[in-house]
């Protein structure tokens, strides 16, 4: 059966993001060894993420001038673009810019993805609107060994822990994995 995951990084303290929106911390952190998220997005069939994620990863990756790296990351998969305000597409990717009630949005990704799963990007709030809708199923969360004081949380949302069942637990380089089953 598809899952809908949020497959994210956090440091220790609990953000995505520092305060400036930017993931620099992340690459700092980052062993360099991509085999683990290779592994999981061999499963994702849809993606979806927020304005804030999609602009970040537009500007750090220079996608404008070199449309191609985004097929190296992330091949023909499609993904879906939640924003309040217009955003301007890059062409070649195959980007579609939602907004509003995630459900509908979702019951599209579950049909582009063809059997396969939907991997939520970030950030924390969008994703916490499909956790609000019923439509969360994992988080898979590698935590980072850095603290930053403060920036985007993880998951701006009470999730009690009767929803949530520890899965899994590893160690990948610096990074612990812990996975939940949402429900």
């Amino acid at each position: 059966m598809p899952k809908t995951s949020y497959y994210t990084a956090t440091t220790l303290d609990g953000y995505i993001a520092d305060a400036d929106n930017s993931l620099q911390w992340l690459f700092e952190a980052d062993s360099g060894d991509n085999s683990e998220f290779a592994d999981f997005f061999a499963s994702v069939g849809a993606f979806a993420m927020g304005r804030t994620t999609w602009e970040w990863v537009i500007d750090h990756e220079d996608l404008r001038a070199d449309p191609g790296k985004w097929h190296g990351y992330y091949g023909d998969v499609p993904a879906w673009v939640f924003s309040n305000r217009p955003l301007e597409p890059v062409p070649g990717v195959d980007a579609r810019f939602v907004r509003g009630d995630v459900r509908p949005v979702h019951a599209e990704m579950t049909a582009a993805a063809a059997g396969k799963d939907i991997w939520l990007v970030g950030g924390g709030e969008l994703v916490g609107q499909f956790a609000d809708a019923g439509l969360l199923d994992e988080l898979i969360v590698g935590v980072a060994p850095v603290t930053l004081g403060g920036g985007a949380p993880l998951l701006p949302r009470r999730l009690e822990s009767s929803r949530l069942t520890l899965t899994g637990a590893r160690q990948v380089h610096q990074f612990a994995y812990l996975t939940y089953a949402v429900s």
